[in-house]
């Protein structure tokens, strides 16, 4: 969207409306038109436009003077209300909205269908448009409004303007935009891959590469029932997974332990003692005898006991030896 130049040479034909709206009902009486004429095309001169001394210009402003009298109103009066009745809807598409508005003053004003007033009209909609939507953005919380006007490709210098924000501010939303359609750029490629599937593998598949809630919802096309209803599913997978690798790692623990000691062969029995004795002439500290013996296969039973009642080695000998 562009925006008009507010210090750019407005059209004649709109400076000299503009000049009549400001006029009082007895200045396009009988006796006084000639007089207003006159004193308005002196205004317009002062302001850089030739009009006195220009006879083009000077019938132009002669037969706006004339059309006003004979209406009984500015001309103004009536593009005003047009304007001002305009909303954000109105103005979705401003060319739209200017060939309703042309074509309803034109009723009363036809001078205006001229095709030069056309794009002069155009940039007052779209300034108007511009108006609404600072209006709006400037109601709307957080970044919300930041991202709406560069959504509507206002201009940079106008949001940071209108909304007081800084070059920074502006630089860092509109980072979080690239971020956001990165992300739905990889999301569309997530569902490429699932095409086809059912609503539950497209979600699970968009859940197991981390794709939040809402992005789901908005690009998978499924509610908030099928996006409950996998986390459900997903949540008892979960914990089936935790229970195995938890059953796994007992199984694993007990295997490393060994058996109980009544389990122990004889024979077993024995040649584990003689090779704690072994390792204990090695040394004497806990740490290192429980290491060594782990590294013999020792059972985790027997060792226990060689660290806290050595003494009873030798009764669990004899007993083993018959």
């Amino acid at each position: 969207m562009t925006t008009s130049d507010a210090t750019e040479k407005k059209p004649l034909w709109l400076l000299i409306e503009e000049n009549i709206q400001g006029l009082d009902s007895e200045d396009f009486s009988a006796g006084n038109l000639e007089a207003s004429i006159q004193r308005l095309a002196g205004e317009l001169d002062n302001a850089g436009y030739n009009v006195s001394q220009h006879g083009g210009n000077m019938l132009q402003l002669r037969w706006a003077m004339n059309e006003a009298s004979k209406v009984g109103r500015p001309f103004m009066q009536d593009l005003s209300t047009a304007i001002e009745a305009l909303t954000l809807e109105n103005v979705s598409d401003p060319y739209a909205a200017t060939d309703k508005i042309i074509n309803d003053i034109a009723k009363t004003w036809p001078g205006l269908k001229k095709s030069e007033r056309r794009a002069d009209v155009i940039q007052i909609v779209e300034q108007t448009k511009l108006g609404l939507l600072i209006a709006k953005a400037k109601d709307m919380p957080d970044d919300q409004g930041i991202r709406m006007l560069i959504e509507e490709e206002v201009s940079p210098e106008v949001i940071t303007g209108a909304l007081e924000i800084t070059d920074e501010k502006l630089q860092q939303v509109n980072a979080d935009i690239e971020k956001e359609r990165a992300e739905r750029d990889r999301v569309a490629k997530l569902l490429e891959a699932v095409e086809g599937k059912s609503n539950e593998e497209r979600v699970k598949h968009l859940f197991d590469n981390d794709v939040s809630e809402a992005l789901i919802i908005e690009m998978a096309q499924v509610d908030q029932d099928a996006i409950d209803a996998v986390k459900k599913a997903m949540e008892e997978e979960l914990k089936e997974k935790q229970r195995l690798e938890a059953e796994a790692a007992a199984q694993k623990k007990a295997a490393a332990a060994g058996p109980a000691l009544d389990d122990i062969p004889s024979d077993e029995m024995i040649d584990h003692i003689e090779a704690i004795r072994e390792i204990m002439e090695f040394s004497d500290q806990e740490k290192e005898i429980r290491v060594m013996c782990e590294q013999s296969s020792i059972p985790k039973a027997l060792v226990d006991i060689a660290v806290s009642e050595p003494e009873k080695l030798d009764e669990l000998e004899k007993k083993a030896e018959g």
